[in-house]
């Protein structure tokens, strides 16, 4: 089998990969990128945030729908659910986005391979067990090949009624009772799709709050919002074992009585997917956690190659892995690439949503630096009521002295969209005053943004 070279080979072709690939080639680099599955993005784009936001989506009509209209003086009645139809729509965008990424690499001369790749010693890739198989000569490697959902000892994971996310993003039926392990940003958002469309919904955390990372005041008050949309939370509940029994599932946890549901999902967060790589070839040795060490131009020990994404240090965020795989070859080919940590925003997609950057008041406590706070609640906003969705509120972190923005924390209606205002003044070094003396349009929810920061200052006008 003849040997094909190219200046780079990425392995894995989700939101790090796939962009790294296209932002090299504009370089003017000969990019390769090597993907198993059939379809592009990887999974996020396939079986991950593309999908579960869909389904967020569909459901959250179906709950206004069924909750709300008639508050906005709209009566609608014989409303049913159309599961197919909605897990169609689902499959729909995904396999839309999917095609756009195999565009995008025809678009900038990327070539793909299909198939598991495996490092066979310095610059060297084997393609195997593939479509395309093949073997690759590279100056440079970049390995983005993501994450997998974490097991949990004792969970039997039998790929239907016991699952993860995969398996619960396509459930032929409502569940009449799910149980979701793990009280994390995926628990609370699948388990949020399948409550508004009629399960009953209990989230086992094995800590003392849910959303652990957040800022802890704000997602206490979440966990009050969802409880009054009919999620039931157990904290401090640690999973011993969960198993099918007859045709139904018996779930045992630490404190508390067995439960008996007709599904599980096991959401207890995810691990670095490096296994099977070949990385003993080229000397690589991991983490204990599983993860590739890297320096801070994402260069492992390994000479010219390069690890980005969920399989290195750091959150486990797609957006957090592009801006990994843009810096990493900008490097690479310019000599300079950089990622502001500080200003990376994380989203729970749950209704109302919450948006976060920087850091916590938690953290600011623990760090003992000295900080201002400024807050406001979405019922003080126009644009919140004249949506109906005045709940939740926004909180402005800086610090005690220079007044620089130190952290943004957002619950409520679009906190996902609002969130990246926040995280633009942060990554261009903002204090509070300047997001205060920024005009606002009116009546939008970026106002409410402006009135936390000029809390900051104990100067809100509207409150």
């Amino acid at each position: 089998m003849a040997t094909l070279e190219h200046d780079l080979v990425v392995i894995g072709a989700g939101p790090g990969g796939y962009i790294a690939a296209i932002r090299a080639a504009q370089l003017g680099l000969n990019v390769a990128c090597v993907e198993k599955e059939p379809a592009l993005g990887g999974t996020c784009l396939r079986i991950g945030c593309i999908p579960s936001k869909a389904m967020l989506e569909s459901s959250e009509h179906f709950w206004a729908a069924t909750h709300d209209f008639a508050r906005h003086g709209i009566k609608a009645t014989g409303i049913t659910l159309d599961l197919p139809t909605m897990l169609r729509r689902k499959d729909q965008v995904v396999t839309a986005l999917t095609r756009g990424v195999d565009s995008l690499f025809k678009k900038n001369k990327v070539t793909r391979y299909q198939g598991h790749a495996t490092l066979n010693g310095p610059g060297r890739i084997k393609i195997e067990a593939a479509k395309d198989p093949a073997d690759l000569k590279a100056k440079f490697i970049l390995i983005a090949t993501g994450s997998k959902p974490a097991p949990l000892p004792g969970v039997e994971l039998d790929g239907d009624l016991i699952g993860t996310s995969t398996e619960a993003l396509a459930y032929p039926e409502v569940p009449k009772h799910l149980v979701v392990i793990g009280g994390g940003y995926i628990g609370v958002e699948l388990g949020s799709v399948w409550r508004r469309l009629g399960a009953k919904v209990t989230v086992l955390e094995f800590l003392d709050r849910i959303l652990f990372g957040l800022d802890s005041e704000i997602a206490a008050d979440a966990k009050k919002l969802f409880e009054k949309q009919g999620l039931e939370f157990r904290l401090g509940a640690r999973v011993t074992r969960a198993r099918k029994q007859g045709g139904d599932c018996l779930v045992e946890y630490e404190g508390g009585e067995p439960i008996i549901c007709d599904r599980v999902l096991l959401a207890v967060g995810r691990v670095p997917n490096t296994e099977h790589l070949g990385l003993e070839s080229v000397g690589i040795q991991l983490h204990k956690k599983g993860m590739i060490p890297v320096n801070d131009h994402f260069a492992t020990s390994a000479e010219g190659i390069f690890a980005i994404g969920d399989v290195i240090t750091g959150p486990m965020l797609a957006h957090k892995a592009e801006e990994e795989g843009i810096a990493c070859v900008e490097r690479i080919v310019t000599g300079y690439g950089h990622v502001n940590y500080d200003a990376i925003p994380a989203v729970v997609y749950t209704q109302p949503e919450i948006g976060s950057v920087g850091k916590t008041e938690d953290q600011l406590k623990e760090s003992g630096v000295e900080y201002k706070k400024g807050l406001f609640p979405f019922r003080a906003n126009a644009r919140a009521r004249t949506l109906s969705q005045e709940e939740g509120k926004i909180k402005v972190l800086a610090h005690a002295k220079t007044d620089r923005l130190l952290g943004v924390h957002i619950l409520g209606t679009h906190a996902g969209d609002l969130i990246n205002e926040a995280a633009t003044a942060i990554a261009f070094g903002a204090s509070s005053e300047d997001l205060a003396r920024t005009c606002h349009a009116h009546p939008t929810l970026g106002e409410a943004l402006r009135e936390a920061a000029l809390g900051v200052a104990n100067r809100s006008l509207n409150i």
